[in-house]
Order: structure tokens, then C-alpha cells, then sequence
């Protein structure tokens, strides 16, 4: 006996959506005060007003603190493996370009064991985004220097400092290309919904870092409350040297859109060049004897 499947009856009303029709009932186990708990109200809001069908979202993530996020979000969900988040996403993307991938990760995921990923969906220009919730730690395993740790970070795991110099993942994103690149923090939740939404708009690889303060091991709400203001008015967006110039200033943390530009995304410049490929029509002995001779 053959079984078919009916698809899916979704009772949705995509002209009157609330954040909490994209609640999934499971909830949040992040420590009281983890600036997650920020940056998952602001994209429950910003889902809600962008009226996405859940139906049509998809969300992968790897390991650590943020990456449980698919757990709380009605929609599609893949939690994977650690760092692997990107690869995931980019195959979901290119089986079901109609969905829309959003990635979520931590500084650790993302910059670590994912990094050797995050280049290759910038120059292919994956139309993925690219949430990286930054604490500056590894929070899940209670307190690790990351690869954004400012250099000299006294903890557990590193009781006389540290030597390494952090990451600037802006720097990286624009010196790969990135198609669109922007910061935002926890503590700011309307700007960082505005900022969600256009990630999710943009048509290409989006890398949204966001400072996410981990209350437990590592509390930052002061430092950056302290050292991020807004990019200036002057700013354009669309020049990458301007960006990096603001990227790269070690004593204001810069919130806003640093860079974009409108350039094809890979599932539609490859579903052209399918399209373009022409398949002759041979059986399995025909291309036998064509190949194998």
C-alpha cells in the first residue's frame, strides 16, 4: 500500500500577524538577562510585520547558546551541527529557493569552527541571512575566550589572559565582499528589527552581527552601552571604503547598515545557467559507448 501525504493545512492570516502567532510554545532557556532574549523579540516582531507565512521560513543554526533558536520560533527549523550552520542553509536554499533561510549562530559557531564557511556564501552570494548573536564568549560552555574576545580576557578557561588578537567579522564580511553588512544591539530592539527586516529583504548574503551581552560569564551591557552609538548621517552605504573606515574604528562600536549593493543571487544566477544547459537525449548505452570506449 502506497501512503500519500496531504500537505500541510496552515490556518494563518498573513494580512493580521502578531509576534506570538510565531511563537512555538517551547521556551527560551537562556540565562535571565542574555541579550538573546533581545534579539528573539525583535525578529518575532520583525517576521510579523514583513507578514512571512511560517510555512515559507526556514531556520538553521549550529551550537551554542543562540543556536537553540529554532527551538522557540514556529516555522522550519534544522539545528545542526557545530559551525555547520552555513552549509545547511545553503543547501535548503538551493532545494527550495522559494523559502526564506535565515541562519542564527554565536560568535563561537560562526567565527570558529564555522568560519572556513562564511566566505564562500559571501562570494557566492547566497541569498541567506546571517544572524551572529556576539557575546564575545562561549557562553555554553561556560566561558571560553571566543574569537571576537577583546585580547587580555581574564577567565576560568584563561586565568592569565589571553595573547590572541580578536576578530573584527565586519572587516571580514566587507574585505570577502558581502553584499550587505550591519550591527546592532540587543539593548536597541527597535532599531535592530528595522535592521532584521532589511537583512531579510536583501536579495544575497546578509551578515547581521548583533551584540548579545552574556549576563553569566561575560556582562558587557555597560562596555557597549558605553562605546556604540549610530553611524552618522553621512554615511553612505553603498560605498565599501566608507564602511570599512567605520568597521574598523577601535573606539566606538558603529550600529546601522555599513554597506549594500544590489548584485544577482546565487539560486537565481544558477537557476539561469540550468537553463541554459541543454541535456542531449541519450540512454544509458549511448552514453556507454560515447564515454567509456
Amino acid at each position: 500500500m502506497v501512503m500519500t501525504l496531504e500537505p500541510p493545512k496552515y490556518i494563518f492570516d498573513p494580512a493580521n500577524l502578531t509576534p506570538n502567532d510565531y511563537k512555538s510554545g517551547v521556551p527560551p532557556v537562556w540565562c535571565p538577562g542574555c541579550g538573546d532574549y533581545g534579539v528573539l523579540a525583535s525578529f518575532l516582531k520583525a517576521i510579523s510585520e514583513l507578514r512571512i507565512p511560517r510555512e515559507q521560513l526556514a531556520i538553521v543554526s549550529g551550537i551554542g547558546c543562540s543556536s537553540r533558536f529554532p527551538a522557540f520560533v514556529e516555522a522550519y527549523g534544522f539545528h545542526g551541527t557545530h559551525g555547520r550552520a552555513l552549509p545547511i542553509a545553503a543547501g535548503i536554499k538551493m532545494a527550495r529557493p522559494d523559502l526564506i533561510v535565515v541562519t542564527m549562530g554565536g560568535d563561537g559557531d560562526a567565527f570558529s569552527i564555522g568560519m572556513g564557511h562564511i566566505p564562500h556564501a559571501i562570494r557566492r552570494n547566497m541569498d541567506i541571512t546571517y544572524i551572529v548573536m556576539d557575546n564575545e564568549i562561549y557562553g555554553l560552555t561556560k566561558g571560553q575566550p571566543s574569537p571576537t574576545s577583546p585580547i587580555g580576557i581574564l577567565q576560568k578557561a584563561s586565568p592569565y589572559g589571553t595573547v590572541e588578537r580578536p576578530l573584527n567579522p565586519l572587516q571580514l564580511a566587507l574585505g570577502c565582499g558581502a553584499t550587505w553588512v550591519a550591527r546592532g544591539f540587543s539593548s536597541k530592539p527597535k532599531e535592530l528589527g528595522e535592521l532584521i527586516k532589511a537583512a531579510i529583504q536583501h536579495k544575497g548574503f546578509s551578515l547581521l552581527q548583533v551584540l548579545s551581552p552574556c549576563v553569566t560569564f561575560y556582562d558587557t551591557y555597560d562596555h557597549f552601552k558605553s562605546i556604540t552609538k549610530f553611524l552618522p548621517a553621512e554615511h553612505n552605504p553603498r560605498d565599501r571604503t566608507s564602511a570599512l573606515k567605520y568597521a574598523l574604528d577601535e573606539q566606538t562600536l558603529y550600529m546601522g547598515v555599513f554597506y549594500q549593493e544590489e548584485s544577482e543571487a546565487f539560486d537565481a544566477g544558477y537557476a539561469a545557467m540550468r537553463a541554459r544547459v541543454t541535456t542531449p537525449n541519450y540512454g544509458v548505452r549511448e552514453i556507454m559507448n560515447k564515454y567509456m570506449r
